[in-house]
């Protein structure tokens, strides 16, 4: 089992605590936290081991797990690599694209491993219909929250965009062509509504809407490609595919045909795969600790993390 400590005890820290805890892959060695009052009330509700200081913390671990705010990423992750430790950093990676490279650098140096927690690749939705995303062409996002002040330190893009960023950095095979977008600051000093359009140089384009002060919460993406629909509710972890071939020549009393200008006739099916439920932080975890034992590629590499973020600094300078 791998030692593992938490670097950060907030809302997604006790989480990741919890699973830890439980998980059968990893040792809960303890937690630092920089609000001393705020462990103390962790301690007490579940007896977790705390640890004075940062560096304590990664002297007594394998892996260590950074929950912390995103302005501390960056010093956090540094003090672990140089000390050898694997290190699972929680996104946005850091705060500057500068900064995720340097990361990116120093842990190949200390041949040490590093995954970055973009967890809906691991939402069973996205893994049920991963395989049948085949060069998408047009890709819709809309992620929308109800206000909440936790995440408000940064701007919209970083809190929630940044997700469908890598969703579709992970599906889309094409450098990035151009980008254009807009974004509105309306309760917090950084925009908390934004919409980019990116175009990469295969032709296809993504269209994300980000908004932390809706009425309602929804976390949807939807695909279109060569003769598929796929679309994905990461929220309510549904999905449905829809899919085209030639109609044949005698259609069956139920079945749904389309007819082009050009009279080429089209059937239309669903190809609705099975959703298997599962922890995806749970899942993030464990999965980066299989890549450590067996020496293989984490899911959500650094790499990923910083190209999610390279686009994401790409739109906000826009605004």
């Amino acid at each position: 089992m791998l030692k593992a400590g938490v670097l950060g005890a907030g809302h997604l820290g006790k989480i990741h605590l919890r699973l830890l805890n439980q998980s059968s892959k990893y040792d809960l060695v303890g937690f630092y936290d920089a609000d001393p009052e705020n462990a103390k009330r962790v301690v007490e509700e579940f007896g977790y081991t705390y640890f004075d200081s940062i560096d304590t913390l990664i002297d007594a671990v394998d892996v260590v797990d950074i929950v912390t705010p995103t302005l501390s990423h960056y010093d956090c992750a540094k003090k672990a690599i140089n000390k050898g430790k694997h290190i699972f950093i929680e996104k946005p990676i850091t705060n500057t694209v500068e900064e995720a490279e340097t990361i990116r650098t120093l842990v190949a140096e200390h041949s040490v491993k590093g995954q970055v927690g973009h967890v809906e690749r691991f939402n069973p939705a996205f893994i049920a219909v991963r395989d049948k995303i085949e060069n998408p062409m047009f890709i819709e996002t809309h992620r929308l929250a109800e206000f909440n002040p936790r995440g408000t330190d940064v701007p919209v893009v970083l809190d929630l965009m940044i997700h469908d960023i890598d969703i579709i950095l992970s599906v889309v095979n094409s450098p990035v062509k151009h980008i254009s977008a807009s974004g509105v600051a309306v309760v917090s000093d950084t925009p908390d509504i934004a919409n980019a359009r990116i175009e990469f140089k295969n032709g296809c384009v993504a269209n994300l809407t980000a908004s932390r002060i809706s009425l309602k919460n929804m976390r949807k993406t939807r695909f279109f490609q060569k003769d598929a629909y796929i679309s994905v509710d990461f929220l309510e972890k549904k999905c449905e595919v829809v899919k085209m071939k030639d109609a044949p020549e005698q259609p069956g009393d139920f079945d749904m045909i389309l007819q082009n200008a050009e009279g080429v006739k089209k059937q239309i099916y669903f190809d609705n795969p099975e959703i298997e439920n599962n922890n995806a932080i749970l899942d993030e975890l464990e999965t980066f600790a299989d890549a450590i034992n067996t020496d293989t590629k984490p899911i959500v590499t650094l790499h990923d993390g910083t190209e999610a973020l390279r686009v994401a600094t790409m739109i906000i300078n826009q605004f």
